[in-house]
């Protein structure tokens, strides 16, 4: 059993540094597009449905400890066939959002560079962002951690010293909230809005080295969202206090417009690529992780292509899924809209944290608590409204994306049980 080492501080670092990543550089003007001043209302919703659904992780977590992450909870809980749903879906999810991530980089580093603006170029760009952390992955993971560690350092810089800078110049007009949204308006902002909210189901896969578990889990997790959110709505805040109503005419680089209107050009560029530089640590990061729940799904066979748990023998890592991996993020990217992406990447996640959210309930009629284990706090009633919660936002999706989603169901549960035979 591994040393419970890390306490509610390195967690909370741990939980922050994998959910900022590229969302939060793209999206103040899609949600100010449909939201204006209100916005506000889709930042405090998506708050309150991570920190209900991270309190699930942490209990389900804590009683199933087999690696595999969330595949594994769900596996354990619900049986194989939701388990390969929950692993493919996740697969899924990633590689969305992780071809979202690219076309933003290509579309924010095009306000600088007209070089990036022509479809070809950025064709070329995702490919060589693409084969060529897969190409650090393959000769191996020191290389890809070093990387990962280099990008994260100067990840977070850029946002706060644009917060300390433009507080001054916020105009108070531009955030009046003339008239308050409706709930299906937030519920479709809050569903393109929950992919900067993402990522934080990695960050608790070290649970099970963290010291005084059932004190510094939920601490932690209260520590991080309440950071994350606050971090969020002051960026939301200054992006609509200083560009008002301009704000969702830039769609591809907001928070830039908002570096140029307080720091001139040389703010403009500096800004620009340290979003670049923040989406790019971000890309590193799952480039790292995902090949390897591939590589796991196929193990297990949930994934029935022996060829994907092939180690290199030189280099001693998975080339063979981190190939798979590089190739299909590629081919996504090629849908070339990041909201598009967002928003697949999002509703596929959700089913998978709705399955951790009910895994709660099913978890506790199936054992009795253990003395170690994390519980949530007020009994059945935080993963009756996390599925709630969950369940609302899907239905936020229009009635194409609903078919296509359920479409997707649909083809794997086929795949399933031809698998099974």
């Amino acid at each position: 059993m591994s040393k419970r080492k890390i306490g509610y501080l390195g967690l909370s670092a741990n939980i922050i540094n994998t959910i900022v990543g590229a969302g939060i550089f793209t999206l103040p003007a899609l949600i100010a597009f449909g939201l204006g001043a209100a916005s506000i209302f889709a930042y405090l919703f998506c708050g309150v449905l991570i920190t209900l659904v991270m309190l699930c992780f942490a209990e389900v977590g804590s009683k199933i400890t087999d690696s595999g992450g969330v595949y594994a909870y769900i596996h354990n809980s619900f049986g194989p066939y939701l388990g390969f749903l929950t692993a493919v879906l996740f697969i899924i999810s990633a590689i969305a959002a992780d071809a979202a991530v690219t076309n933003a980089i290509t579309e924010i580093l095009s306000s600088i560079f007209p070089f990036f603006k022509p479809k070809t170029i950025k064709i070329i760009f995702s490919f060589v962002v693409f084969f060529g952390l897969g190409y650090l992955n393959i000769i191996g993971i020191k290389e890809s951690i070093r990387f990962v560690k280099i990008i994260t350092i100067i990840k977070l810089i850029p946002l706060f010293l644009l917060i300390l800078l433009s507080w001054k110049n916020i105009n108070i007009d531009y955030l009046t909230i003339e008239t308050v949204p409706d709930f299906s308006q937030i519920g479709k902002m809050a569903l393109l809005l929950f992919f900067a909210f993402q990522g934080a189901e990695s960050a608790l896969s070290i649970s099970g080295e963290i010291k005084k578990p059932k004190k510094n889990i939920p601490k932690a997790i209260f520590i991080s969202i309440l950071g994350i959110l606050i971090l969020y709505i002051l960026i939301q805040t200054i992006a609509q206090g200083i560009l008002g109503n301009d704000l969702p005419n830039f769609t591809n680089n907001p928070l830039s417009q908002v570096a140029l209107k307080i720091a001139g050009p040389l703010g403009y560029t500096v800004l620009t690529m340290g979003a670049a530089m923040s989406m790019l640590g971000y890309l590193s990061s799952e480039s790292l992780g995902i090949p390897r729940v591939i590589q796991k799904a196929a193990k297990d066979n949930i994934i029935p292509i022996k060829k994907l748990t092939d180690i290199h023998q030189k280099y001693k890592t998975p080339y063979i899924s981190v190939l798979v991996y590089s190739s299909l993020t590629f081919l996504l990217s090629l849908v070339n809209s990041f909201q598009k992406l967002a928003i697949l990447s999002s509703a596929t996640i959700l089913l998978v944290y709705l399955g951790v959210s009910l895994a709660v309930l099913k978890l506790r009629k199936n054992k009795e608590q253990e003395f170690s284990e994390f519980k949530v706090p007020g009994g059945v009633v935080i993963p009756i409204i996390s599925s709630i919660i969950i369940i609302t936002l899907l239905c936020s999706l229009t009635r194409k994306e609903l078919v296509c989603l359920f479409t997707v169901v649909g083809i794997l549960s086929l795949l399933y049980y031809l698998k099974k035979r």
